[in-house]
């Protein structure tokens, strides 16, 4: 299979794996008799430079805002940023599509979620992504589970858990306050040992992302929570809003390839405190 249509078959999977979160979310926020439902804008870069579509759901039941963006984008790097990304020295060139989540819930008892996937080429081409958890109110039995399943697919797809946790664990740290962000999960880049199996994994890993989050979830729907627990959450969220704007690759990445600055800046909650 030749470049071309290996950016093909990932253009549309990210696309229909964009429709599957959305269903998901749209009905657990309808058997919560939730009436909010996403939606969807879409952007274009350029005339050559691709675009994406962004969806939005917000104030529902469950959800206080969660964002499902996709994008397929292309162009020339600026020479400055061109250092921070293997195989554009050259001419700068690139190619990347992905989908990124980010789900900020209504009850504080349930955490907040990430999820991203990814493909680029300049003169290399490799796979990145991963899945973790922002709760601001712990639960082990929660935590057990949620690495345990992620250690499942890892398994299945012959991938080293340990050393995407532990990447994971390092990527999603805020050093200036010295904390994690959440909880981890699993964090990989630079995936590009064998396409097939490659391409396996990453969809994988969103087909569990829609199980995982539905589990979490629907376990934590009828929790009572309190203004002591939301005041929690919102200061939690102030560590997300700085982790995502100081250190987060994705952010940096959007923002040089020329992406739509509401799409790239969806993952922001809507209401923080600091």
């Amino acid at each position: 299979m030749n470049i071309e249509d290996k950016k093909m078959y990932l253009d549309k999977w990210f696309s229909y794996l964009q429709s599957q979160i959305c269903k998901q979310f749209e009905k657990i926020e309808k058997e919560s008799k939730g009436l909010q439902k996403f939606v969807s804008t879409n952007w274009q870069k350029n005339i050559k430079g691709g675009g994406g579509t962004y969806k939005i759901l917000k104030n529902g039941k469950i959800f206080e805002k969660v964002g499902v963006n996709k994008s397929t984008v292309s162009g020339i790097f600026s020479k400055k940023f061109r250092k921070n990304i293997p195989g554009s020295q050259t001419n700068g060139k690139y190619w990347a599509s992905g989908i990124s989540v980010v789900a900020h819930m209504r009850n504080p008892r349930i955490p907040a979620i990430h999820f991203n996937t990814r493909f680029i080429v300049t003169t290399k081409s490799w796979f990145g992504g991963g899945i973790d958890l922002t709760p601001c109110i712990k639960d082990l039995k929660e935590e057990l589970y949620f690495h345990s399943e992620l250690k499942k697919v890892c398994k299945k797809n012959g991938k080293d858990y340990q050393k995407y946790k532990k990447w994971c664990d390092r990527y999603f740290f805020l050093p200036h306050r010295n904390e994690p962000r959440g909880i981890g999960g699993i964090f990989f880049d630079y995936e590009n040992n064998n396409w097939e199996k490659d391409f396996k994994f990453v969809r994988e890993v969103g087909m569990s992302f829609i199980e995982i989050t539905k589990c979490i979830i629907k376990k934590k729907i009828k929790l009572k929570f309190n203004d002591k627990d939301k005041k929690k959450q919102l200061f939690k969220r102030g560590r997300y809003i700085e982790f995502n704007l100081l250190y987060d690759r994705g952010t940096k990445f959007g923002l040089n390839s020329g992406g739509n600055t509401e799409a790239i800046l969806m993952s922001l909650p809507p209401l923080a405190k600091w």
